[in-house]
């Protein structure tokens, strides 16, 4: 990095880093690190991320399709993790957070992978779906940065997070990435089987924005810290897109780094769950850019802004 320093070195130096492990792992036993609140102890039965004590990884690898000041020239260091504590119906990722795609690894593995992604050139570390693994990251990220770890990471979530494992990660993660999936507790029960996520969800928000703040990108373009949130459209206006929009600019920040994600198409189980089962509109994603600007937001990703001014 030429400008910043990722802000979990300090904690590691100081041992801190450590100490918020161990006691992610005390959390475990009757787990509140993620917004579904089981409260079961990990270590002898399963919660609702379908999840123990050790991470389960999918997949990892450079990622050249994530938002520009995260992929860069070199790409996003991506670590898919198995599972998830959503249940989005219309998942197109369906068969990692819905199924047992990848395996179970130490922390020291996991450790391994981290610095495999570094030494790659990768321009950080983009944990995707990591709610459900966060004692599991924080161990990891000990062992990691004591061989050689360095670069930003990326906290990509479903943001269903509780404040109790953001409270762990303030002072470690530089970016945060949440989505912002609904505005309406009914739909987010019914296409997510969460009803409770709006105001989880915004909760999460505002406490990573007091982390770290708007988007700071380096002289590169590529981001270094700050919030950088994602809102999928969603046909006839189900993610409550005017709703959230307004949430951010009203509540959060008007520079907030919103990507306004246009790519909604049928997956998964969306075929019972009308209108999801059917692709996005050019009307319906025009429409949204449009609500976005009115509320006073002035960074949308800028390749969905380009395919808007083109229709």
């Amino acid at each position: 990095m030429t400008t910043f320093e990722a802000c979990y070195l300090s904690l590691h130096q100081s041992g801190e880093l450590a100490d918020r492990a161990s006691i992610a792992r005390q959390h475990e036993r009757a787990c509140d690190l993620c917004g579904r609140y089981c409260r079961v102890d990990r270590s002898e039965r399963h919660g609702g991320c379908r999840t123990g004590t050790k991470a389960w990884v999918a997949s990892y690898g450079p990622h050249h399709g994530e938002e520009q000041p995260l992929s860069g020239w070199r790409g996003s260091g991506t670590i898919f993790f198995t599972w998830c504590n959503l249940r989005c119906q219309y998942c197109q990722n369906s068969d990692i957070s819905q199924g047992s795609a990848g395996r179970e690894v130490e922390s020291d593995e996991l450790a391994a992978i981290m610095l495999t992604l570094q030494e790659s050139g990768c321009h950080n570390i983009n944990f995707v779906s990591p709610s459900h693994v966060v004692a599991e990251i924080l161990e990891a990220l000990d062992i990691a940065v004591n061989h050689g770890l360095r670069i930003p990471l990326v906290y990509n979530t479903g943001g269903f997070d509780s404040l109790e494992a953001l409270t762990l990660l303030d002072g470690v993660i530089d970016i945060y990435m949440p989505d912002m999936k609904y505005a309406d507790r009914l739909v987010a029960r019914r296409l997510s089987k969460i009803g409770n996520y709006p105001e989880v969800n915004r909760a999460a928000i505002r406490e990573m924005h007091r982390q770290v703040g708007d988007l700071i990108l380096d002289s590169r373009g590529i981001a270094q810290r700050g919030l950088l949130v994602r809102h999928l459209v969603l046909p006839e206006g189900l993610a409550g897109t005017e709703e959230t929009v307004r949430f951010l600019a009203e509540e959060i920040s008007t520079n907030t780094y919103l990507n306004l994600m246009d790519q909604y198409r049928p997956c998964y189980k969306a075929h019972k769950y009308p209108p999801l089962n059917r692709r996005l509109t050019s009307d319906e994603y025009r429409e949204a850019i449009k609500m976005a600007e009115d509320a006073g937001l002035t960074r949308l990703d800028e390749r969905r802004r380009a395919i808007y001014l083109r229709w």
